[in-house]
């Protein structure tokens, strides 16, 4: 087992470029939770074992060399893979009123929070990474409509140079998971005599949680029965003690 604890360089520096330009070199697949981690133990694509043991704090880029062994012209250098990323522009809303503005940007909160995707807000971008498929969240976006917002997928790889560790760990730290390739179904709907896949607005939806239960309830006539509810629940049921009272009163 090889110790490494320090980065040597990157592959897109032109010194290493040039000195691996004809060294053989041997991956270290990583995925970017792994890529934060500053202390690990993982084997490269060729089964060299290495036991990663960086300072606190340092973040690894994909093509860093982690190992350079000159005499046999070999390299072990971190190959990190990450999601494209939906780059979502606000500039377009520089010259929109403050009230347009505050609420496009409510609005545009409130949509990707329903979808449950993670997001970074960096000056006039919002970064969001993919965790379903691009059609749905272009399916998405355009449902909204968006009065002065556009919107573009990039590499994830091209976004991390410009991100500071801590808001490339929160960006692409909970977006691990497999990819989906749907979301709600409200958003995407198929024509049935075309085949052709097309945007509709959402429609309200409710989550029913239906379970059931047996407790007792305590009454001077004793006795207990058991129901079931679905949230949310303010519900009443009268009791068959407070019926009979009520028939008596009436009476």
């Amino acid at each position: 087992m090889i110790l490494v604890e320090t980065v040597l360089g990157n592959i897109a520096d032109p010194p290493w470029a040039e000195r691996l330009a004809g060294a053989a070199v041997d991956p270290l697949e990583l995925d970017h939770w792994e890529a934060q981690k500053n202390r690990f133990r993982k084997r490269s694509a060729g089964g060299v074992e290495l036991a990663v043991s960086l300072d606190r704090g340092t973040f690894m880029r994909d093509g860093d060399v982690l190992l350079w062994e000159a005499a046999a012209a070999r390299a072990v250098v971190a190959r990190i893979s990450l999601r494209d990323v939906m780059i979502i522009h606000l500039d377009g809303m520089a010259t929109s009123s403050p009230e347009l503005a505050m609420r496009t940007c409510v609005e545009l909160g409130h949509a990707l929070g329903n979808q449950h995707w993670p997001a970074l807000v960096k000056g006039s971008r919002v970064y969001v990474p993919l965790t379903v498929d691009r059609k749905v969240m272009s399916s998405v976006m355009n449902t909204h409509r968006f009065e002065g917002i556009g919107y573009e997928f990039v590499p994830g790889g091209e976004i991390v140079p410009y991100l500071a560790p801590h808001e490339s760990r929160r960006l692409f730290g909970g977006a691990e998971g497999p990819v989906h390739s749907h979301t709600h179904e409200q958003y995407a709907a198929v024509d049935g005599e075309t085949g052709q896949t097309y945007a509709r607005p959402p429609t309200a939806h409710a989550h029913s949680h239906a379970h059931s239960h047996s407790h007792p309830h305590e009454h001077p006539d004793s006795h207990g029965h058991s129901h079931a509810h679905s949230h949310p629940h303010p519900h009443s049921h009268p009791h068959a003690g407070a019926a009979a009272d009520l028939a008596k009163h009436e009476r």
